[in-house]
């Protein structure tokens, strides 16, 4: 009796799970135990694509969260309030090394402002190799970055290389002109005046 129900039951699963899956050949006629699932037509294929389509655009929006363009703002405003930090760390309270920790805390190294003061700080405590890495990371980033050009001229100019601290004086000149403020200081440094 308890094996008549347990084939009785596999067989309604099977029945069961041919029909929702739509293949009623995968149940055997000729098994005497097995019977057939109730004939009803199924749907033309033409509305399952349609069914399947409501379904997927249904999924898509629910999946797809709606544009924010706050976070983003809010993003852009503490990224900016958390470089004017560390811009009056380094050039009011010449706190260099508390300087490279709040720009490395904005996590936006590849930015040019911040990869070009992270080099300015750390020549200004002696870390000339990082310097360099620095300066050469914001260039990479903006090659037009004004700012960097006469930083990185400075930097030549404290190692001696005056002819490539001049090459960035002249790429300053075809960037902004010879009235800019980053030509005039590294023309100045150049002229053996001013501090670098």
């Amino acid at each position: 009796m308890a094996t008549y129900r347990t084939i009785t039951l596999a067989a309604a699963l099977l029945c069961a799970a041919a029909f929702v899956c739509g293949d009623a050949r995968a149940v055997d006629s000729r098994d005497p135990v097995v019977t057939q699932p109730p004939t009803q037509a199924a749907p033309p294929a033409a509305k399952k694509e349609g069914i399947f389509k409501r379904l997927k655009k249904k999924f898509t929006r629910q999946k797809k969260a709606p544009e924010k363009k706050e976070p983003e703002k809010k993003s852009e405003r503490q990224f900016i309030r958390g470089y004017r930090h560390a811009h009056d760390l380094i050039y009011k309270h010449k706190d260099y090394a508390a300087g490279i920790v709040a720009l490395r805390a904005l996590h936006r190294d590849e930015h040019p402002d911040v990869a070009n003061l992270i080099g300015f700080s750390s020549r200004k405590l002696g870390r000339s190799e990082d310097a360099k890495i620095w300066y050469e990371k914001a260039l990479a980033a903006d090659p037009n970055h004004t700012r960097t050009w006469q930083y990185y001229g400075m930097w030549h100019l404290e190692r001696g290389n005056r002819l490539k601290a001049e090459e960035h004086l002249e790429k300053i000149a075809g960037i902004c002109g010879t009235d800019c403020e980053d030509y005039k200081s590294l023309k100045l440094a150049l002229a053996g005046g001013g501090n670098y």
